[in-house]
Formats: C-alpha cells, sequence, structure tokens
C-alpha cells in the first residue's frame, strides 16, 4: 500500500523537498489512513505535517466527538492541529447552495486560506479510487462531458494533492485493521437522502453484480483517461481561442461564424473556456447547457436570448457574448455628456474616447499615428462644417426613436434602421454615440455626419469627429 502511494506522489509530482503540508482529517477511515500514510512517507520529502480539521456542527454532540478525535490524533503524532468551527447549516439557508455544497465551499475556503498567507504549500485530501468511481458514474448520469467525467484531478491548480486516489476504500480498510488504527464513522454516509450516498450503497454494487464486478476500476480508468485528455485540450483550446476572444468586462464575445467552422468537439470546449473566463468557474455547467449555447451560435438570423448557470448568453447578427447574470441590469446606458472644442470627452463605455478638434481646410491631416495612438482603433474621422454650427454640443448615447439625414443617403432615416443594416449586434446599440447641437443630431458612430453640416469642398474651417477605442472593435 505504502509503495503503490508512494508511487501516485511521485507520477504526479505531489510534493517537493521540505514542503509544509496540511492534511485534511476529518476523522473517517480515508483521512485518518491518509495522515498515517503521510506520516511514513513525510521524510522521504522532509515534509512538515500538519493537521486540518473542519467542525461543520451538523450532528450535534458527534460532530464535537469527531473534532476531539482528530485534536488527539494529531497530538499522538506530534503535529499541529488546525481548526474552524461553523454551523454550515445556517450557511446552507443564507445560500443558494445545499448541505453538501455549503460544507465542501466551507473546507475549500478554510484550506486555500493556509495556502493563500503562505503558512502551508500543499493540501493533502482523502479522496481514493472508490470516490472517483462514485464521482464518474454520478457525473455521467448527470450528463457530463469528458471534462466531468475527468472526475477527481490528483493535483490542482490551488494546490490540493489526493495521495489515496489510486487505492480503494476496502484497501484503506485493511491499512486500518492491520495496523490497529480506530475511525470516527459518519452517520450520514449512510443517509440515501444524498445521491452521492445512493450511488455508492445501491447503485455502484448493483451494477458491479450485475453487469462488471470490476466497474469501480473501469470508471477509474475512465477518469484517468479524459484527465489525459483535458489536459491535451487544455492547450489546444488556448491556441484557437487565441485573437478569438474578444474580452469587455464583464462581458466575452466572439464571432458565431468562427465558432461554426471549428470541429464539433473543438467548439465544444471553446464555448467551456468562454464559459469558465466570464464566470471564473464551471460550477453547475453541464453538457446541455454548452449544447444550447452551440446551438444559439448556430442560428442562421435573427436575435436571441438564453440563460445558463450564472450566466447570460445573447447572439445577436454575427456575434455571440456572454455575461454574468444581472450584469447589464445593474449597468445603466444613458449618458448626456457636454462636447467641448476642441476636447476629448472619455465615453462611460472607458475602453472609447471621442475627439473634437477645428482643422482648416488646406490643413486636414489624418489623425496622428503615434505609438500611443497604435494600441487603439483610430477612426479616420468625419469632418462637420464648422461654420454652421451655431451652439454648444453635447454627446448623448442613442434613444430608440432617433432619426437624422446622413450625408451620402437620400432621405433621413431611423438610426435603428441604421444598425439593422451595419448588422451591428444588440448590446452595442445601447451606449452607441451620437453628437446633437441643441435637438437635431449632427454626428452618429460609424454613420457620419448629418448632410446639412457635412464639411463640403470650398468651406472654412471644419470640425473633425474621431474616436479612439482600446481593444478590437466589432
Amino acid at each position: 500500500m505504502l509503495d503503490r502511494i508512494r508511487a501516485t506522489i511521485v507520477r504526479y509530482g505531489m510534493f517537493t523537498p521540505g514542503q509544509r503540508v496540511g492534511v485534511a482529517v476529518s476523522g473517517g477511515a480515508d483521512s485518518v489512513c491518509l495522515l498515517d500514510v503521510l506520516r511514513e512517507l513525510a521524510p522521504e520529502w522532509a515534509l512538515r505535517l500538519s493537521v486540518l480539521h473542519v467542525n461543520h456542527r451538523l450532528r450535534g454532540e458527534a460532530s464535537r466527538a469527531d473534532e476531539e478525535f482528530v485534536r488527539k490524533l494529531a497530538q499522538s503524532y506530534g503535529l499541529e492541529f488546525r481548526l474552524r468551527s461553523l454551523d454550515v447549516g445556517q450557511l446552507a439557508g443564507e445560500t443558494a447552495d445545499n448541505l453538501e455544497q455549503a460544507a465542501r465551499r466551507v473546507r475549500g475556503e478554510f484550506f486555500l486560506e493556509f495556502i493563500r498567507q503562505g503558512a502551508l504549500d500543499r493540501i493533502a485530501l482523502g479522496h481514493t479510487r472508490s470516490d472517483q468511481a462514485e464521482t464518474v458514474l454520478f457525473r455521467f448520469l448527470r450528463g457530463a462531458g469528458t471534462a466531468g467525467l475527468a472526475g477527481i484531478r490528483p493535483v490542482t491548480a490551488e494546490g490540493f494533492m489526493r495521495p489515496l486516489l489510486e487505492v480503494d476504500r476496502q484497501d484503506v480498510l485493511e491499512y486500518l485493521k492491520e495496523r490497529g488504527l480506530p475511525w470516527r464513522e459518519d452517520a450520514t454516509n449512510a443517509d440515501p437522502a444524498f445521491a452521492r450516498n445512493r450511488i455508492r450503497h445501491d447503485l455502484l454494487p448493483a451494477l458491479s453484480r450485475d453487469w462488471n464486478p470490476d466497474l469501480p476500476h473501469v470508471l477509474a480508468g475512465m477518469a484517468r483517461i479524459a484527465l489525459d485528455e483535458e489536459a491535451y485540450w487544455a492547450a489546444e483550446v488556448g491556441r484557437l481561442t487565441s485573437g478569438h476572444f474578444l474580452h469587455r468586462p464583464p462581458a466575452l464575445l466572439f464571432r458565431a461564424d468562427w465558432l461554426g467552422s471549428l470541429h464539433p468537439a473543438a467548439a465544444r470546449r471553446v464555448i467551456r473556456r468562454a464559459i469558465e473566463e466570464t464566470k471564473g468557474d464551471l460550477r453547475r455547467i453541464d453538457l446541455r447547457h454548452v449544447e444550447q449555447v452551440l446551438e444559439l451560435s448556430a442560428l442562421v438570423e435573427g436575435s436571441r436570448r438564453i440563460r445558463i448557470p450564472g450566466l447570460e448568453v445573447f447572439r445577436s447578427f454575427d456575434w455571440v457574448r456572454l455575461v454574468p447574470a444581472g450584469a447589464d441590469r445593474t449597468a445603466s446606458h444613458d449618458y448626456e455628456l457636454p462636447a467641448p472644442v476642441p476636447g476629448e470627452i472619455p465615453l462611460p463605455d472607458g475602453t472609447t474616447v471621442l475627439s473634437l478638434r477645428v482643422l482648416e481646410p488646406e490643413t486636414v491631416p489624418l489623425p496622428a499615428r503615434d505609438s500611443a495612438a497604435s494600441r487603439y482603433n483610430v477612426s479616420d474621422g468625419d469632418d462637420l462644417d464648422w461654420g454652421r454650427i451655431s451652439g454648444p454640443l453635447c454627446v448623448r448615447n442613442w434613444r430608440p426613436g432617433d432619426r437624422y439625414w446622413p450625408a451620402g443617403h437620400t432621405r433621413e432615416t431611423k438610426i435603428k434602421l441604421l444598425f439593422q443594416g451595419a448588422r451591428i449586434p444588440l448590446w452595442e446599440r445601447r451606449g452607441w454615440p451620437v453628437i446633437t447641437c441643441g435637438d437635431p443630431i449632427v454626428w452618429a458612430r460609424k454613420f457620419g455626419v448629418a448632410a446639412e453640416y457635412a464639411a463640403r469642398p470650398g468651406c472654412g474651417p471644419v470640425l473633425r469627429v474621431s474616436t479612439a477605442s482600446a481593444g478590437s472593435e466589432l
């Protein structure tokens, strides 16, 4: 057993010499085994161990007895004992989490605090191959894709290590009995109210009995293969998305036709990456949500919005946009700002600057393309006849019903129709800048100056309007 666990530690590079490792010990068989094993193996890496325990306060006296058991266990090994005691039931009632989710989140936050503070380098967790098999089956039944079927990771970027992941629960029990080591039994592990318990005690044994007695090993093997697939695809998706993801915090956008050009296997993984970058994680995201985004992206025309856990996803013309749920409703898009001449007006989108300056007709240059300007998408500018401007100018966002007569057009047109003709996505329109002189619109972004105010050959000074936007334009 020790040799197998040592091989797992080496295979995944779990520890380096001299690291400080916090061992998560609940008092159950797996975690007690983990602590004893690491105490045996610690000298090989000169590891400095300490014991971490979370009292969830879910089982009254039993929870307090677990805490005392782990405290004494740590003392018997001469190790530091670190505790967090928290009423997880109350916490779950205050959040959208169920008890399992709330308890998992509390443990994760407690463990990660030590790494973030520099007190520990690694956290060792007691998950076994039996846990892996149950996790893979559970996720398969929920409709997970390959990423979900990779199951429990042996090593995570946060610093969690799982040295027991290639031994079975039965191996753990035999190890403890051989060494005469006691452990605590958690009654909730037999409660059928929890889906994982039904899988552990009913479904997996039945499938093993009736279909394949080696099923736990088959499921764990599937997880290893899926994990290798994920490692390959992580690099490949990074290559595929380079230059195609447009970040407009808090939103992320990409072109629908680009996604449609990818093989479906690659497209699904690109969507997962987009969800993770926008949402911050993939919690509650499964294959059906990825498929919904894929179907949305495949629309030939029209606009549509869907909701998936934690996100809203929009399709409008050529673009797909992901944004955290509720982010658009909390943002105000209405603005009205004075437009001094000369002057530069930063727009509320945080990325666009509107520039106004008066130029003599014989010295009308293109905007300077200096090193600073090269970082932006700078328009060549639109020229208005300065002599026709009879009052102060104002820049504001487009509003429903706005209309004007753009130079080069044959009649006055609603800006909404101009948006449609130019295939401007719906979300881009809300803060779209126009310049007014009193009531009339004299300029609109992309659509140019109003015919009445357009500079013509022989006119005097011109007012040049140009925009500079950090990042890419749609």
